[in-house]
């Protein structure tokens, strides 16, 4: 793996990469706060295995300010920034680095990408939706559920359970981008409690979140979390 030493410049914290890597021929920049999203990319990075520099953004100041603005004005995290390319929203991200990167292996040939868009991008639209509803506690009724693109997440969940039954990997027997992005929203949503701990779920993220790239990147931003304070 690249090896990263942290540093704090300016409000933001750097994870510089050590003089004897190998020299990219782009900058991968990577913005991200460790309670956040970002996390999901973090662990596509790893994944990568190229060096890369991360600018941590605090939500009260840095997110909001000009200059990340100016690299997404929707002042959220994750974000890329990959020579004078700039990708946000992790699907997105995850998909893009799978292809600047091609020797990671990480996005399956072309002409056997079906299940390999199809549930990275179910990640990334009805999960997410029905998550989310959930959480703010929006349940459509029976007449909303056709105007809701992830009907309800009782529906989606049905459906997402047929994509790990049964195989090893959302693309089929190799690993992805896709388990990346939708495996992390797997994970998180059994952690948070917005998805069932169905056997099928808890077996599949036990496969993918044990993977060193994905423990890595989890070590990296839980030393990046704030420390909390101590019973007296």
């Amino acid at each position: 793996c690249q090896q990263r030493h942290n540093r704090v410049t300016g409000g933001l914290q750097i994870a510089a990469v050590d003089p004897e890597d190998k020299p990219m021929s782009k900058d991968l920049i990577f913005y991200t706060n460790p309670m956040s999203r970002g996390r999901i990319v973090r662990w596509m990075l790893e994944e990568v295995g190229q060096p890369y520099r991360t600018e941590i953004l605090d939500y009260a100041t840095t997110l909001k300010g000009a200059e990340y603005l100016a690299i997404n004005p929707m002042g959220k995290v994750p974000a890329i920034k990959h020579g004078d390319t700039v990708v946000t929203e992790g699907a997105a991200i995850c998909a893009y680095l799978a292809d600047a990167f091609p020797d990671a292996g990480l996005a399956p040939p072309p002409a056997d990408r079906g299940d390999y868009y199809r549930w990275l991008f179910f990640g990334a639209g009805p999960v997410e939706a029905a998550v989310t509803a959930r959480s703010l506690g929006f349940e459509p009724k029976t007449e909303q559920k056709r105007m809701a693109g992830f009907g309800s997440l009782e529906d989606t969940l049905n459906a997402l359970e047929t994509a790990v039954m049964g195989r090893t990997f959302l693309a089929g027997d190799r690993f992805s981008a896709a388990d990346v992005y939708t495996g992390s929203q797997i994970g998180w949503g059994m952690q948070f409690g917005s998805i069932d701990k169905r056997p099928a779920f808890t077996a599949y993220w036990d496969r993918v979140s044990s993977r060193p790239a994905a423990v890595r990147a989890r070590e990296i931003d839980d030393a990046l979390l704030p420390a909390q304070p101590q019973p007296a």
